[in-house]
């Protein structure tokens, strides 16, 4: 004869399993936005730069730091970052990359997508003045959507 549990049974542990799917959901949402450790950026690789021009120094030029900042979230972790300059692709950064390009004092525009993201553009004002930096920060945020924004040496 098959063994049935009664109502009352079935509700006695209802609570545990409740607080324990509670506490794993909350234990995986605390994770998703927990930066990684710090380490340093590494270089694009060569053979990902698609726009020839934008990454070779030269007389009058300053340089553009843009980095991928580190994430531990999976879901961001493998998606490359698409970086557009002055609506030209130039290359992709993946977690934890970063590209210095170099560009003539002025107004250029610096977008980043990914493949599930439309194309976020930031005016960057590119200086040689001190007072200023010349680094932008790309991010995924608790949505996983990219954002790009100014950031201090």
């Amino acid at each position: 004869m098959p063994m049935r549990l009664s109502c009352r049974g079935r509700a006695a542990r209802c609570p545990a399993s409740a607080a324990c799917v509670a506490l794993s959901v909350l234990t995986l949402a605390g994770c998703a936005s927990t930066p990684a450790e710090p380490v340093p950026f590494k270089p694009v690789p060569a053979e990902r730069i698609v726009r020839q021009g934008y990454t070779q120094p030269g007389p009058g030029l300053v340089a553009v730091d843009v980095r991928r900042e580190r994430s531990r979230d999976v879901i961001v972790r493998f998606r490359d970052a698409l970086v557009y300059i002055d609506g030209e692709r130039v290359t992709d950064l993946m977690n934890g990359e970063h590209v210095v390009f170099y560009l003539p004092p002025g107004t250029h525009r610096i977008g980043v997508s990914t493949q599930f993201d439309p194309v976020i553009e930031l005016n960057f004002i590119v200086t040689a003045d001190p007072r200023y930096t010349n680094r932008a920060s790309v991010t995924f945020n608790d949505d996983h959507r990219i954002g790009l924004q100014r950031v201090a040496q």
